[in-house]
């Protein structure tokens, strides 16, 4: 029998040792969410002044980054994000982290063909008896990252879930470089917000939609999140999940004995994830769960995955829908909030399954700092990045009504729109959409 044990104490460092590896003008991979290897940023961050331009690659991660932190010129660390979390949005602000633009499903294969990654670092579960590190909430692109990797350093985290996979959810401690060990906080919580009297209304349109033993993908965001608690308390039975991110609602969901995932067409009574991150109840369902799997987004966002699940209903968030059906959820103006993700990845996906739908769902109006309410259906846009592009536009919700854009001419899609608009905001939007050449006379008002 092996001895992996023994290779493990010979791979063991402390945090100050295992960075000695990263040198000026590297690129250094923190992977995503509760991955942040917190002790080694720490570590990194105590080499400032030796080191100089070392790129850093992470998304969604709840920080504090140290490494960041305490290098506000820039000139020894420069971060980078695929996807931002509040913190990295708050970064992004004070000019401390740059956006790079991406689709979920395809973010692996960019490190496989395009991208260089000198040392790549994260936290795992403790090694179990073969040999074997989970890689938990990160699985959805860890292994294709530490895969790339010149020298992997791994941070054994004690409060990490264990989430069985499909593939690509561990690695040996062959393939490890270094490991690190050291005392962790819980993992940081993000529980449902109470729903709004919008909200309520926004999932009151959707529920309709939904049958017996249709799978759900809930995108990131308070509102998909709502939606599916809402979904919880309904009559709906056997329902599946196939998601990239798997958030509270669907531990509500399972609580409530609505999920099952016995109906679906392939990875039958299994949850499918590719990462995961919510409340403590969260964690500790999805640990050692066999009816939970993690598996790469190369597999759970390919679209011709999704297609194959009969009855896929996507329920996405969205900060903007201009008259032409273009949905912006990630930018207001040109300052980046999140990212693509795998808003496009489900919006193909579902269009493609047999019985799917893809749904944008928002309020039909925000307040800024001073109170003052502005619509988020807008004319057209000024900068704010297109996450969707308008020919693949599907149903689009807010608590005033649900659309349907699929098929639909411009002046149909403008009536559309204004139809489920604030109706504070409908006369400005009809005048406009006049003066774009989007509205016929015989449109209702």
């Amino acid at each position: 029998m092996n001895d992996f044990y023994s290779e493990y104490r010979a791979k063991l460092r402390t945090p100050d040792e295992a960075v000695r590896v990263v040198k000026s003008g590297d690129w250094v991979d923190y992977t995503t969410n509760v991955g942040f290897p917190i002790l080694l940023d720490r570590a990194l961050a105590r080499r400032r002044d030796e080191l100089w331009d070392v790129k850093i690659r992470g998304n969604l991660l709840n920080g504090p980054l140290e490494t960041v932190e305490g290098d506000p010129s820039r000139e020894h660390f420069y971060y980078n994000s695929w996807h931002c979390s509040a913190y990295e949005r708050q970064l992004c602000d004070r000019g401390l982290c740059n956006f790079i633009p991406m689709i979920f499903r395809n973010l692996v294969p960019y490190y496989h063909y395009f991208l260089d990654v000198n040392v790549a670092m994260m936290c795992v579960t403790p090694m179990d008896k073969h040999g074997y590190f989970n890689l938990s909430c990160a699985t959805g692109i860890a292994k294709g990252i530490l895969d790339k990797a010149d020298v992997v350093i791994l941070e054994v985290n004690e409060h990490m879930p264990r989430i069985l996979g499909g593939f690509d959810e561990s690695i040996h401690i062959s393939e490890v470089d270094y490991v690190v060990e050291g005392e962790h906080p819980p993992l940081p919580e993000f529980p449902i917000h109470p729903p709004t009297p919008e909200d309520l209304a926004i999932a009151g349109h959707i529920l309709p939609f939904i049958h017996d033993g249709a799978t759900l993908q809930l995108g990131i965001g308070s509102l998909p999140n709502v939606i599916g608690a809402e979904i919880a308390k309904s009559d709906l039975k056997d329902l599946g999940m196939h998601t990239e991110l798997c958030g509270d609602a669907y531990h509500r969901l399972f609580m409530a004995g609505k999920l099952t995932n016995k109906l679906k067409n392939i990875d039958r009574g299994k949850g499918v994830l590719g990462m995961a991150f919510g409340s403590k109840d969260l964690y500790e369902w999805v640990d050692q769960n066999p009816g939970v799997i993690a598996c790469p987004l190369e597999y759970v966002n390919a679209p011709e995955t999704i297609g194959r699940l009969d009855n896929m209903i996507s329920i996405n968030n969205c900060i903007a829908v201009d008259l032409y059906g273009q949905i912006s959820s990630e930018s207001a103006g040109m300052r980046q909030i999140s990212g693509t993700g795998g808003q496009l990845d489900f919006l193909t996906g579902a269009a493609m399954s047999k019985g799917g739908k893809a749904f944008i769902t928002m309020t039909s109006y925000y307040k800024d700092k001073a109170g003052v309410r502005h619509s988020r259906i807008v004319p057209h846009f000024m900068g704010d990045i297109v996450t969707s592009p308008r020919s693949q536009a599907y149903y689009v919700v807010t608590e005033f009504g649900a659309v349907n854009l699929t098929g639909r001419a411009n002046w149909e899609r403008a009536e559309m729109l204004i139809s489920i608009a604030h109706p504070d905001f409908r006369e400005d939007l009809i005048a406009a959409a006049e003066k774009q050449h989007i509205w016929r006379r015989s449109n209702k008002r």
